[in-house]
């Protein structure tokens, strides 16, 4: 098997889990999103630091505590991600999962917004229009519901903004992402201390340890976070980036898939108008991408 078609099952088995872990969560609904929260942070520190230990790089997290832009572009995408999780983990207990599939399938749109506010990045007309849709998308979305799509606005512009703060880090990615959690984990901690003890929260509700069915699940949140994140970056090395982009849609749209078929979630007037909108969006974001990757490579 070749290094590409290694990458690309890579790549779909990433976004498989990604788009199925709703599942997970959706099965500890009694748990907090909070406490949740806290420990996929504890456990994706253990998971995460235990990965960079046996490839030798725990070094690594030295540059992002010497370094003052390291380490707080560090923080501030552990302040994005924090917010990108514990959205997504109370958008799937609370029968929100289908706001939460827009929130990816906007995602890439998104990020081209930011694109061109932050970095003064020129889009073709193509592109324009994507915008365009999308953001008719969700002004419709707004005038039929009465509100805006909170949770997809959400989850597109914090995972976006985590991106940004990305993009100006020279550190590999598995010692970011591991001094991420690791800024997290003493609040993290803290937290559920706190909870579990009664210091300044109601007392004896912290399930870990008191729910068995809980208990073996919650310390799967730090494989199920690092183990789709391990999976993109090699199948990153591996394959096109056209390809990557294309196949990042199998995460929303198995997030669709699981919140109407599994979960019983019902598809609004103003999800069927809108979501087609954001995919014709997409189609015409991906055409044209993938036609100046053309361009680029035979120039």
């Amino acid at each position: 098997m070749s290094d590409s078609v290694k990458g690309f099952w890579a790549l779909l088995a990433s976004c498989a889990i990604w788009g199925l872990s709703g599942i997970y969560y959706k099965a500890l609904s009694d748990v907090p999103a909070f406490e949740i929260l806290a420990h996929r942070t504890v456990w994706s520190v253990v998971f995460l630091g235990a990965v960079l230990a046996v490839q030798g790089g725990l070094a690594g997290l030295r540059a992002v505590v010497l370094e003052t832009r390291t380490f707080a572009l560090v923080a501030l995408a552990a302040l994005a991600v924090s917010i990108n999780w514990v959205v997504f983990i109370w958008a799937e207990q609370s029968g929100h999962a289908v706001d939460a599939s827009l929130g990816y399938f906007i995602l890439p749109l998104v990020s081209v917004a930011f694109g061109v506010t932050l970095f003064h990045e020129r889009l073709s007309r193509a592109q324009v229009a994507a915008l365009t849709l999308a953001a008719v998308a969700v002004a419709y979305m707004t005038v039929e519901i009465g509100s805006a799509p909170w949770v997809a606005l959400s989850l597109a512009l914090s995972f976006s903004l985590y991106g940004v703060f990305k993009k100006g880090l020279a550190i590999p990615s598995l010692v970011s992402v591991t001094a991420e959690v690791a800024l997290l984990a003493p609040i993290a901690l803290v937290f559920l201390l706190a909870w579990e003890f009664g210091w300044g929260l109601p007392g004896g509700k912290g399930v870990f340890g008191h729910d068995l069915r809980a208990t073996l699940l919650l310390p799967l949140s730090g494989p199920l976070s690092g183990v789709p994140l391990l999976l993109f970056s090699y199948a990153a090395q591996k394959v096109k980036l056209s390809t990557m982009g294309i196949g990042f849609y199998l995460n929303p749209t198995l997030q669709l898939l699981v919140a109407v078929l599994v979960f019983g979630e019902p598809l609004l007037h103003a999800h069927v108008v809108a979501f087609p909108l954001i995919w014709i969006a997409l189609a015409v974001y991906t055409v044209a991408g993938l036609r100046r990757s053309r361009a680029e490579s035979r120039g």
